[in-house]
């Protein structure tokens, strides 16, 4: 009988006891979604520095809130961070929630197939095209959220998928992207410009990135594509922003 953490075993058992046990490899380290993860662990950490200025994971307010929040009119007085850092704010701890669950399926997808930094980049374009939306339909309404950057996820899955051969109204994505886009019509207080803007703009980079990855074997190529188009969408941010030079609200 051989000794094992459990008590004892015959050596037949321990034998392939050890065979069964699972082992952590160099490529098992790659493909996982840590990308996703720190991406989510981002948005966490922004909603609780949020929640510690305003008191309330319920609404959101306190200086994190008024210094990060998309708004035009103060995007185009110089503060441009906040095309980017109103998409890791968030209303409250449901709209949070919401958001990190559809990151986290839609990381597990994309972010294998991409690899972690042409995952990142094409995250960051949707996260800009969603503020480009917002700043180009409702730039007078103060937006927060990472729904822009989730669409645009969703957008380039659904080009992931068809890449493939696989039919995106069989396996369900084609059918989330509808119902979200019901959703964002038909309930009060979403971010049309956003969801719609980060869409399109995960169409657009992921068809690019996708397409770079059969023409060139290296994915570093991808990811700059990405960074590029992320840049031009950004300077398109702040452009539509300087268009809306009206008083500012109270945030």
């Amino acid at each position: 009988m051989t000794q094992a953490s459990v008590g004892f075993q015959c050596p037949e058992c321990a034998h392939a006891g050890a065979k069964r046990a699972p082992s952590l490899t160099a490529s098992d380290l790659r493909t996982r979604p840590i990308a996703t993860q720190v991406l989510i662990a981002v948005n966490v950490v922004a909603f609780v520095a949020m929640a510690a200025t305003s008191g309330s994971v319920w609404r959101a307010s306190g200086d994190v809130y008024v210094n990060g929040v998309i708004y035009g009119p103060l995007v185009a007085t110089g503060e441009w961070w906040r095309v980017v850092t109103g998409g890791f704010l968030h209303s409250g701890i449901l709209h949070l929630g919401m958001n990190m669950l559809m990151l986290w399926v839609l990381g597990q997808l994309l972010e294998p197939l991409l690899g972690r930094f042409r995952f990142v980049t094409l995250y960051m374009a949707c996260l800009v095209a969603g503020s480009f939306g917002v700043l180009l339909f409702s730039p007078r309404s103060p937006t927060i959220g990472a729904s822009g950057a989730v669409f645009g996820l969703m957008g380039a899955a659904i080009i992931a998928q068809r890449r493939d051969g696989i039919d995106v109204w069989r396996n369900g994505i084609g059918g989330l992207v509808v119902i979200n886009l019901l959703l964002t019509f038909a309930v009060p207080g979403i971010s049309i410009g956003g969801h719609i803007g980060g869409l399109v703009g995960g169409l657009v980079v992921g068809a690019l990135v996708f397409a770079l990855d059969r023409a060139v074997p290296s994915p570093w190529v991808g990811g700059v594509a990405a960074l590029a188009l992320t840049l031009v969408l950004y300077a398109g941010a702040l452009w539509a922003a300087s268009q809306w030079m009206d008083p500012l609200i109270n945030l």
